[in-house]
């Protein structure tokens, strides 16, 4: 029986979550499934994986062939580092305590670049708050300036009016006194 190790999708419409199964290549998709391997789930930034590393390795040693995808995700998580490893150790190439102290190192220098994008991401994140916060302050004093900016004008137009008004009132009683003596 062919055994192939690919994604099962779950989840719902428009977002996905993938179980990583090993299961047998005439199956359907979402189908019977030999093994459950682990999770992936895009949605997440970075994409967040959980892998049984042994069980995987396990069916890749039983000649089980992975999908595209599925491969990328064994490879980003070392699985596949781990099998080769270990196909060196068969051939006597290496020995068990130099592939695991190899495999270890590697596992170290993949949690730092991973941690690193983390906190890059994040810090990316906090500096889009604090630009958007400083664009949103400006507005806002935009906004009061010019308010008190109408409110001065409006203020100053309503002086000028009353000064027209009494300057007209006074005339109209200039009128009004010559018209009298008259």
């Amino acid at each position: 029986m062919p055994v192939k190790i690919r994604l099962q999708r779950h989840g719902k419409k428009g977002k996905p979550f993938y179980w990583m199964v090993a299961a047998d290549s005439r199956s359907k998709r979402d189908g019977k499934f030999l093994e459950k391997i682990g999770t992936y789930n895009p949605n997440t930034n970075p994409a967040t994986i959980e892998l049984n590393l042994e069980s995987a390795v396990a069916w890749l040693h039983k000649g089980a062939q992975p999908t595209d995808t599925a491969r990328a995700i064994l490879s980003y998580r070392g699985v596949m580092l781990k099998h080769h490893l270990d196909g060196g150790v068969r051939k006597g190439a290496l020995t068990q305590e130099q592939a695991d102290e190899k495999f270890a190192k590697w596992l170290e220098e993949k949690e730092a670049k991973i941690n690193a994008k983390k906190e890059g991401l994040s810090n990316e994140e906090a500096e889009a708050r604090a630009k958007a916060l400083a664009a949103e302050k400006k507005v806002n004093e935009d906004r009061i300036a010019a308010a008190k900016q109408a409110e001065a004008d409006a203020v100053a137009e309503a002086s000028a009016t009353e000064e027209g008004e009494e300057s007209g009132a006074e005339e109209a009683t200039e009128e009004n006194n010559e018209e009298t003596q008259a």
